[in-house]
């Protein structure tokens, strides 16, 4: 298979994912990588051909089939290699995981995406697609920043979000917070539970794509 990747916090997340699986780059799949700073990934054809939104991951599997979104790639590899499970072992597990996970995508995910285009990325985004204001920007990056906090208080003095153990639940706020440093963004003030966290799952040796040049 082929993961199409790129710069960005959703490529890694899938390369982390693939890591924490024992999948590895050049034995179990071919990464090609896309300049998204040129736009690249929305001007080349036949990749518009496999994910005609020119969004980055793509996962091609070898039937040809396209799978798009970091999410959904990661949710069917860990239905074709369940093991370590990173979703949870049973129903119960998989829907405490993705509450977490859906907490943060909505409450930091997309305002924190969205302030990002909106300001730091301002340049790279605004001649691509619509983008709020500058002040509109600053507003939702401090709506991520207030639900940075929330979710320190909820790790308390735990080291993962759910299970006991590393899930994708701690992978993908892992990921975003990396993607913020790489931007210049710092964690709010007063998270010193996930400043613990994130020096704790810096040394998994799937954090290796975060130390990475693209």
């Amino acid at each position: 298979m082929k993961l199409h990747s790129s710069l960005g916090p959703n490529p890694r997340i899938v390369r982390m994912f693939l890591a924490e699986k024992g999948l590895v780059e050049g034995r179990d799949f071919e990464r090609v990588h896309y300049d998204i700073i040129a736009g690249q990934n929305r001007q080349d054809e036949s990749y518009l051909a496999k994910n005609p939104l020119g969004t980055i991951p793509t996962l091609e599997l070898d039937d040809g089939t396209c799978l798009a979104e970091s999410w959904p790639i990661c949710e069917y590899i860990e239905e074709v290699r369940p093991s370590p499970d990173l979703f949870g072992a049973d129903a119960k597990e998989r829907a405490e995981v993705r509450k977490w996970v859906r907490l943060f995508d909505q409450e930091v995910v997309v305002p924190m995406t969205m302030g990002f285009r909106a300001t730091t990325g301002r340049a790279m985004f605004e001649p691509r697609m619509a983008v709020l204001s500058e002040e509109a920007g600053a507003e939702v990056f401090a709506m991520a920043d207030a639900k940075w906090r929330w979710f320190d208080g909820a790790l308390g003095g735990r080291e993962n979000f759910a299970l006991g153990r590393f899930t994708f639940a701690d992978l993908i706020v892992f990921c975003f917070a990396q993607f913020g440093f790489s931007v210049g963004w710092k964690l709010p003030e007063g998270t010193g539970n996930l400043a613990r966290f994130l020096e704790t799952h810096g040394h998994r040796e799937s954090a290796g794509v975060w130390k990475e040049a693209e």
